[in-house]
C-alpha cells in the first residue's frame, strides 16, 4: 500500500527515502538511513526490524545485495515484504515478495531503487525511475520530484493519505549534531506530497544556508520595503530616525520567527525574508 524511492548523492555525500501511501504517518515505519552506511524502505505488511538490522550489515561493509539476501533468509513471511536499499557506495536493491498485492514491483538504477506495492500499474516506479535519473538539483529535490511523478503517474490504488522525507549526511543535522539532515513528515491530508513539498521548501528557507547573491544592502528601495514591512508587522511603531531602528527591529524580526540561519552581518539582509515578509 506504499510507493517508495531510496537514493544516494555521491558528491554530497547523502542518503534518503521519500514515500507516499494510503496509511497513517508512514514516515514513521517505511524510512530508515544512517550516514556512511545507507538507507532504506521497508514496506508492504512492513518488517520494521529491516531498517535498524541493514543499517548495522551495511555499516560493517556488506553491500545492498549481500544486506538484502541476510535479511530475507532470516524472514519466513519475506514474500509478503517489499524493500529497497541503498548501500554506502549508492548501490542499490530492490525486492518484492511474490505475496506483495498487485501491483506491486521495483525498478533499480544508479544511485536509486524505487518500488511499491497495490499501485494503479507499473508506471508508478517507471515514473519515479525515469524523473530520479532524469532531475538536476539536490538528492531532495530528485526524491520529492519522483514521488510526485509517481503520484502522477497513478500511485496507489487506495488513494493518498501520508508521505515523508528523510535525509541524512554526516555532520547535517541541527547545529551539526547528528546526521538527519531532512527529516520531514506528513501524517494526515488529502495531497500529502504536494504538502511534503510545500513543508520542504519551508525547511530550505529557514535551514540551507543563504545565497550569496541574495544578500543586499538596506538602502534604496530594499530599505523603503523592509520599513514598511516591519511596520505593518508591528516591529517598527513609526519612521525610524535612523539605520540603528531598522535593524534593531530586523533583528527583532528574525529571532522571533526563527531565521537565525539567514541573519547577515549589520547593514545587510537575504532577500529571501523580506520576501516571506511579504507574504506572512
Amino acid at each position: 500500500m506504499t510507493f517508495s524511492i531510496v537514493g544516494f548523492d555521491p558528491i554530497e555525500k547523502e542518503w534518503g527515502i521519500a514515500v507516499q501511501s494510503k496509511f497513517l504517518g508512514v514516515g514513521a515505519v517505511v524510512p530508515w538511513a544512517k550516514a556512511g552506511a545507507g538507507a532504506v524502505a521497508t514496506q508492504s505488511y512492513a518488517n520494521t526490524a529491516y531498517g535498524p538490522k541493514a543499517l548495522e550489515l551495511m555499516e560493517q561493509g556488506k553491500s545492498a545485495q549481500e544486506t538484502l539476501e541476510l535479511l530475507l533468509a532470516e524472514d519466513p513471511d519475506r514474500e509478503m515484504r517489499q524493500v529497497g536499499l541503498i548501500d554506502a557506495t549508492g548501490t542499490p536493491a530492490t525486492f518484492t515478495g511474490k505475496a506483495c498485492y498487485d501491483w506491486a514491483g521495483g525498478v533499480t538504477g544508479t544511485h536509486f531503487a524505487a518500488q511499491g506495492n497495490i499501485l494503479v500499474d507499473e508506471e508508478t516506479v517507471q515514473a519515479m525511475a525515469r524523473i530520479f535519473t532524469e532531475s538536476d538539483g539536490t538528492l531532495a529535490d530528485k526524491l520529492l520530484a519522483a514521488l510526485d511523478a509517481g503520484q502522477e503517474a497513478g500511485g496507489d490504488s487506495r488513494g493518498k493519505q501520508s508521505a515523508a522525507l528523510y535525509i541524512v549526511k554526516g555532520k547535517g543535522g541541527y547545529g551539526g549534531f547528528n546526521d538527519r539532515y531532512i527529516d520531514l513528515r506528513v501524517d494526515d491530508h488529502h495531497d500529502p506530497i504536494k504538502e511534503l513539498i510545500r513543508i520542504y521548501q519551508l525547511q530550505q528557507l529557514y535551514f540551507a544556508p543563504s545565497k550569496p547573491e541574495r544578500i543586499v544592502p538596506i538602502e534604496g528601495g530594499v530599505k523603503n520595503d523592509l520599513i514598511h514591512q516591519l511596520t505593518r508587522l508591528s516591529y517598527l511603531s513609526s519612521e525610524p530616525q535612523n539605520n540603528d531602528e531598522i535593524v534593531k527591529a530586523l533583528t527583532a524580526y528574525i529571532h522571533t520567527e526563527n531565521f537565525e540561519m539567514r541573519e547577515q552581518r549589520s547593514g545587510f539582509i537575504d532577500l529571501e525574508v523580506l520576501e516571506f515578509m511579504k507574504k506572512s
